[in-house]
């Protein structure tokens, strides 16, 4: 599991086994020292995957989707703690060796070994700004946003530190804005989630996004190619058609003068 601040106020924090202290105070595992924020706020403690809080200290606001936080209270995935004046958001963590499907190999009739390359379901594809040209593969769930402990980072100050969250799913993209300061929009609408579908365009600000398969992501030129070779196609019958047609016309040209006598018999 991973707490994320999406407004900065701490840089994103891996939570392994054990007791997490959150609060001001010098010697806490996750210090934020800030007005609001008491010395030893609250407590995260994790254990096999399962995240619980506790708190909060005497005086101290602590609210869990809103909802202030008065016993033991267990965290579930996207989850926003909200900790005097700092929010936070629990995310799910997947680890390089599960988000990337492997390759996977067969054998032909010919006893040689072939790999075929597992490819994701959804490819973001920059559209404007600074990521126009380029391909951005999903795999499960990632974050897009402006700093570098992103899964998608985009270095322009119109997207916030953590603008957006998107998880691939069977119908297509689902969307989260994670409070960003210039909005998420599906095509065009904006939001605080969605879905976003296969040929739609995604927007952060003034950043756009084209929702694509790998199929026409990662070969562009086929639908090119097919088309040119159909026009080629299409051509070369047109051409053999007129040179029929003169065939024809100059034959019948030439039957005519024969039997109205202009050449000899």
């Amino acid at each position: 599991m991973k707490l994320i601040f999406p407004n900065g106020e701490h840089a994103s924090v891996d939570l392994s086994d054990g007791r997490w202290i959150v609060g001001s105070a010098a010697d806490a595992q996750i210090v934020i020292a800030l007005p609001g924020v008491a010395p030893r706020h609250a407590q995260l403690q994790v254990a096999g995957g399962t995240v619980s809080v506790h708190g909060p200290a005497a005086g101290a606001a602590l609210a869990v989707n809103g909802r202030p936080v008065t016993a033991e209270t267990v965290l579930k995935p996207g989850d926003l703690i909200t900790i005097g004046p700092v929010g936070c958001r629990l995310a799910a963590v997947e680890r390089a060796a599960a988000a990337v499907a492997p390759a996977k190999a067969s054998v032909d009739e010919t006893g040689s070994t072939r790999l075929r390359i597992a490819l994701p379901r959804f490819v973001l594809r920059g559209v404007s700004g600074p990521t126009f040209g380029k391909a951005f593969a999903i795999h499960g769930t990632m974050t897009i946003g402006r700093q570098a402990d992103c899964d998608i980072t985009v270095a322009t100050e119109e997207i916030s530190r953590h603008h957006a969250r998107v998880q691939a799913t069977a119908d297509g993209l689902l969307v989260e804005d994670l409070g960003s300061a210039n909005g998420t929009y599906i095509n065009g609408k904006r939001v605080q989630g969605g879905l976003l579908r296969t040929g739609e365009e995604l927007r952060l600000d003034t950043v756009r996004f084209l929702l694509l398969t790998p199929g026409a992501e990662l070969n562009p030129g086929a639908a090119a190619t097919a088309t040119g070779a159909a026009a080629q196609d299409k051509a070369a019958s047109r051409t053999g058609l007129i040179v029929a047609i003169v065939v024809v016309v100059l034959a019948a040209l030439a039957a005519a003068a024969w039997f109205t006598g202009l050449i000899p018999h």
